[in-house]
């Protein structure tokens, strides 16, 4: 007898059609499985139609560092949904040095930045930093000054400091000048939203081409007391940093004077920041800036050669060479991240020129993409600088793999393992060119159709 509706109890006809359902529901699921559409690579948080880099490393866990408070808005520099506007809202005495681009059509925020910076009493107390993304303002001449110049005043005016203490920063497109209306727009906003915990926001808030925000973290000691460092970068093409759209911001707790952040930015800008490359265009926009809140009770670094530095250099080293090679990760339609490394160099100055010529030549870059161990591209690329190389002595290896030696393919070349090695995600690319001691190693990434079509529609 059937149970009534409701009861839980099923008649013998439900149970002869729940049979025949579950008889026939593992074809159906296959079936369902066969016909549903593949599941989408995910999207990037910045322009829309990117695709998150496969190289692409996870945003780290930044605890608040004393002394900096951070808010992102959008301005409307993009005509899609997303933040583009960051600002860092800093301590009185904070401290700060910056380098940035050599290119010859700096942009308004780096005239800005490096007027002020290169004062006598330059980077003393800088109280805040102004980031958008979307507008490069360069090459905008008086009229990107002076938006610049109304963006630092109205910041100033609400911090309650002087506009030469308002650091600034822009990128996206060039020759389009700035909106500062935009700014100011949403300053209510950014001063209601600032809090120690929006580092991971700001990292997304400041992409363009990006398709992950770049992050790093790192602690040492100073005299016993904890000091934190921590920064975020962007930058995905017109990667070739000589100090692109580059744009980096390192914070610390530690007290530190501005000449010593400047050396220290100095001494390690060159292996870092300056060792990676894309696709060899240098930004208008290239900036790396350094702030020191002196917030953790550390006592105060006064001399560029005071021991205490020491454990404080490392950390910093080691920030910044990783936000470098996430720059390097994240390179525009990059799917190899390749380490270059120039042994046997007459002088530093010559296996750095070597190791840039390797990692920026489009026939390296582009066999690298077609996973072909190519190794005469390399050759051509180390010739054609006019650097000392003893030909009868070069030596050439794809990770642990002789392709040549002593100036000749090597007896021992393999090339089913070396077409193995190179479908790896990460390649190591080793020359000696024997002609002296030196050495210098370049990070850089393929060269894809992709970074043609992501390039081919920037401004859209």
């Amino acid at each position: 007898m059937s149970g009534p509706p409701g009861s839980g109890r099923a008649s013998p006809g439900q149970k002869i059609e729940q049979a025949i359902e579950k008889a026939f529901d593992p074809l159906a699921t296959a079936i369902k499985r066969a016909t549903a559409p593949p599941k989408a690579t995910p999207a990037a948080p910045g322009k829309p139609g990117l695709e998150i880099s496969p190289l692409a490393v996870p945003f780290p866990a930044i605890p608040p560092i004393a002394g900096v408070e951070i808010a992102t808005a959008r301005a409307g520099f993009y005509k899609h949904e997303r933040d583009d506007l960051v600002v860092f809202s800093f301590a009185r005495g904070t401290t700060c040095a910056g380098v940035f681009t050599r290119h010859k059509i700096g942009s308004a925020p780096v005239d800005w930045c490096k007027r002020h910076l290169d004062a006598s009493d330059g980077g003393q107390d800088v109280r805040a930093l102004v980031v958008n993304a979307g507008c490069a303002n360069a090459f905008t001449g008086k009229a990107g000054a002076d938006a610049a110049r109304r963006t630092a005043s109205e910041v100033a005016k609400r911090f309650g400091c002087r506009q030469r203490d308002v650091m600034l920063a822009s990128t996206g497109v060039i020759g389009v000048v700035l909106d500062d209306r935009k700014i100011v727009a949403r300053m209510p906003e950014i001063e209601a939203g600032l809090d120690a915990d929006g580092w991971a926001r700001a990292g997304q808030a400041i992409m363009t081409t990006d398709t992950f925000p770049k992050g790093s973290y790192a602690e040492c000691e100073i005299e016993g007391r904890k000091v934190r460092i921590a920064g975020i970068a962007k930058g995905s093409g017109m990667i070739a940093p000589d100090m692109a759209t580059m744009l980096a911001f390192i914070v610390t707790d530690a007290d530190i004077h501005p000449n010593v952040l400047r050396a220290m930015l100095g001494l390690h800008v060159r292996t870092t920041f300056n060792s990676v490359t894309v696709d060899g265009d240098t930004s208008t926009n290239d900036t790396c800036l350094l702030f020191a809140t002196g917030a953790s009770g550390a006592p105060r670094i006064g001399r560029v050669g005071d021991r205490r530095l020491k454990s404080f250099s490392a950390a910093l080293d080691k920030v910044m060479l990783d936000l470098a090679h996430q720059l390097v990760r994240d390179g525009e339609g990059a799917t190899k991240f390749v380490k270059v490394t120039v042994d046997g160099a007459a002088s530093p100055a010559s296996a750095r020129k070597l190791a840039k010529s390797i990692a920026d030549s489009p026939l390296v870059k582009t066999a690298l993409a077609g996973e072909d161990a190519n190794w005469g591209r390399v050759v051509m690329a180390v010739g054609k600088t006019e650097e000392p190389v003893d030909r009868d002595r070069l030596a050439i290896r794809f990770g642990p793999h002789v392709a040549a030696v002593d100036g000749a393919p090597a007896p021992s070349y393999d090339e089913a393992k070396m077409s193995a090695y190179m479908k790896n995600a990460e390649i190591d690319i080793t020359v000696d060119v024997g002609s002296g001691r030196a050495s210098a190693t370049v990070w850089t990434c393929d060269l894809t159709k992709r970074y043609v079509e992501i390039n081919g529609d920037y401004r859209s």
